[in-house]
């Protein structure tokens, strides 16, 4: 997610720094029709493409992996005078996260999962019958509401804790986040709201289908253990019983493209630099080694010559 085409996509009202002349305000409305201010407390946030739609679950993903970078290579965004840009983005979408479910509910009971979007032959203006500037947007702007989705709820949970990381600075911030990270994934492990998030609802299943949520399952855990330092949750990362649902130890090339449907490659390299670092070793060491080895596997089938990718030809 480029800086750039991150200010591009913000909805709500506009940061003063937001840098994009072309942009104004938009989607000031977002969730006025189950919000209790009735104003709109679903504004804010970030559009998917042209269509204007607020996916949530891809959304946090992008949340997620814009955490990871500036966490891994915060000296490089500092040496290019980017790393406040970067921070604005991903607290531009926290904040936004932060307002699609209710973190001092106990438990957590449903989760907002997108704003906007179109039904497949829609006849009436929606974010695809109609592709125009937010700014212009005058039609209707449904919510969807999650009442199950461990692979949403994973997936913001892993987006609050990496972002928990980068704003350490701030504690008072850093502890809602995180907060709201295991807030989210007691929704995901919760045995009565185990079926993914997109399925049978029209306005998301041919949009961002999800396929499964074991893989959340591991990926949030990690990201909440290096967030919170809580044992639990490396527990949880390291049971074969979830590795073996998530197929996390499968040679498979198509689980091994990181991707907003796919988590275990991510999950897996985070576990295995734990135990390159740390070693944290029994009774996690034969769970690590073996997401190390598949890792190691993973690493080696980017590489041209082992034939396990399709690859294009590059120019001269």
């Amino acid at each position: 997610m480029h800086v750039i085409y991150g200010y591009c996509c913000v909805a709500g009202k506009l940061p003063k720094n937001n840098g994009i002349p072309w942009r104004r305000d938009s989607g000031l409305r977002d969730g006025a029709n189950v919000t209790a201010d009735g104003k709109g407390g679903l504004t804010g946030g970030y559009y998917d493409a042209g269509d204007n739609t607020k996916f949530h679950f891809p959304m946090s993903f992008a949340m997620t992996m814009l955490s990871w970078s500036a966490i891994e290579y915060e000296h490089k965004f500092r040496a290019t005078g980017e790393y406040h840009h970067v921070r604005s983005l991903i607290r531009w979408g926290t904040d936004y996260l932060l307002r699609t479910f209710n973190s001092s509910a106990s438990p957590v009971g449903k989760i907002y999962s997108q704003v906007g979007g179109s039904r497949n032959g829609s006849k009436t203006p929606d974010d695809h019958y109609c592709w125009q500037r937010a700014e212009d947007m005058a039609y209707a702007r449904p919510v969807q509401t999650a009442y199950a989705g461990p692979d949403l709820a994973g997936e913001m949970a892993a987006a609050l804790s990496a972002a928990s990381i980068v704003f350490r600075d701030d504690a008072a911030y850093s502890a809602k986040l995180s907060d709201g990270a295991e807030a989210l994934f007691a929704f995901a492990r919760d045995s009565g709201k185990r079926s993914t998030y997109s399925r049978g609802n029209p306005y998301i299943e041919p949009y961002y289908n999800s396929t499964g949520y074991f893989d959340e399952y591991l990926w949030a855990a990690v990201w909440l253990y290096y967030a919170t330092g809580n044992s639990s949750y490396l527990s949880l990362a390291t049971d074969s019983r979830v590795a073996a649902n998530a197929n996390a130890l499968a040679v498979n090339p198509d689980l091994s493209v990181l991707s907003w449907d796919n988590k275990l490659p991510g999950a897996m390299l985070l576990l295995t630099r734990l135990r390159i670092i740390l070693n944290p070793g029994y009774p996690y060491e034969e769970m690590l080694q073996s997401y190390h080895n598949v890792t190691t596997l993973t690493m080696c089938s980017y590489l041209q010559q082992f034939n396990v990718f399709n690859f294009t030809l590059g120019k001269d």
